[in-house]
């Protein structure tokens, strides 16, 4: 099929900002795309072809809109998978598929899927809600990690129980209560697989996190391991992708336990957070490789050019309303450093609002100027 400059059109659903960032990458190809979001005011709205606003989580508006377009895709899970089974059954390609998408989309069924394949993953428990969990609390190990099964995202829907009462604050859903894995770091492997099964890995990257937010503030390329611990986390990664019979992005997020075992914590299966940095550090950003292995085009160049490390930039404390970005003109001034704002005009404390990548041949003069960037750049509201 000729995807460039022709009329065949990619269909995203969401309209985020990873939906933004892959659209750079179907502009630079002249791919056509249509884009559906739940907001009049998505990131996605000024980069893509056609724009359509509806709820992702609706029957007749997703498969509406996927009979428009030739092949399908998404940058958030939270879809509704019978319209895309129906979809499939009809002949539409959809990448990943609802198959895998089912797999993944609730993290009780993610973490069973492990157990059954033999992914090491720290030991958890399933419970149909929160009162079943509490009847049960006096057989569980204290501190353990509460996570509620859908619709968590960005450190929301997950809280370490160091005691009983902690429980109380929690919404009665569906949830898993997950073994504490006392851990060394947080690392990621993103996977890249098209139809044809092409498949790469990038290198690993190292997760620092925000201690109160738990979320990311800071993605490291390449993770500061042992390379023997680095081979074994792509394997690994490897393993996850093969069996989810995924393609396109899989995103693995793992842990390093203090004697250097790895277990999956979770994964997505989209472009990611943890790949962002890949855009000025890598050979083919994750987006590029996205939409390659959607496509079944061949695959592009994983490797890194230089260090990379992505500054996540969030909604300051004490802030919401419409967003100012503070010392932004400082930042542009320094070598290696690259702002990417995601065009939502409303802040709030811890939102994501951008990233900053910084580039540099040395691992810890990058780290050091992240740390600058990080000190430097506020995201208030006026």
């Amino acid at each position: 099929m000729n995807y460039f400059s022709s009329d065949f059109k990619l269909g995203i659903l969401g309209g985020g900002q990873l939906g933004k960032m892959l659209l750079f990458d179907t502009r630079k190809f002249d791919i056509q795309t249509y884009v559906l979001d739940p907001s009049d005011e998505a990131p996605s709205k000024i980069a893509c072809n056609k724009f359509f606003q509806g709820d992702l989580m609706d029957y007749e508006t997703v498969y509406n809109f996927g009979k428009q377009v030739d092949v399908l895709t998404f940058e958030i899970e939270l879809v509704n998978l019978e319209a895309l089974t129906q979809l499939e059954n009809e002949g539409l390609k959809i990448y990943p598929s609802p198959k895998t998408l089912k797999g993944i989309q609730n993290k009780g069924v993610q973490k069973e899927f492990y157990a059954k394949n033999n992914i090491p993953t720290a030991p958890f428990e399933r419970f149909e809600n929160l009162e079943s969990l509490k009847s049960k609390i006096n057989d569980l190990k204290l501190p353990f990690v509460w996570k509620c099964t859908e619709f968590g995202y960005d450190g929301n829907g997950v809280k370490i129980v160091r005691q009983a009462s902690d429980l109380d604050t929690l919404p009665n859903v569906e949830c898993i209560a997950e073994t504490m894995v006392p851990f060394k770091n947080e690392l990621a492997v993103i996977v890249v697989r098209n139809p044809s099964g092409e498949m790469k890995t990038y290198p690993v990257v190292e997760m620092e996190f925000h201690p109160e937010a738990n979320q990311v503030e800071y993605v490291i390329c390449p993770a500061r391991i042992d390379d023997k611990v680095a081979e074994k986390a792509r394997a690994i990664a490897l393993q996850v992708s093969e069996n989810f019979n995924h393609v396109g992005l899989l995103a693995v997020e793992m842990f390093q336990t203090q004697d250097d075992e790895i277990l999956v914590n979770e994964v997505a299966p989209r472009p990611h957070n943890s790949g962002h940095y890949s855009i000025e550090a890598s050979y083919t950003s994750q987006f590029e490789n996205h939409l390659r292995a959607i496509l079944d085009l061949p695959l592009g160049n994983t490797d890194s050019k230089v260090a990379g490390i992505m500054v996540n930039l969030v909604g300051a404390e004490g802030h919401s309303g419409n967003v100012v970005y503070e010392n932004i003109e400082t930042i542009l001034g320094w070598n290696g450093v690259t702002p990417h704002i995601y065009g939502k005009k409303q802040t709030r404390p811890f939102r994501k609002m951008g990233h900053v990548t910084i580039v540099n041949e040395d691992m810890a003069e990058a780290r050091r100027i992240a740390q600058k960037v990080k000190e430097t750049i506020k995201v208030i509201s006026a």
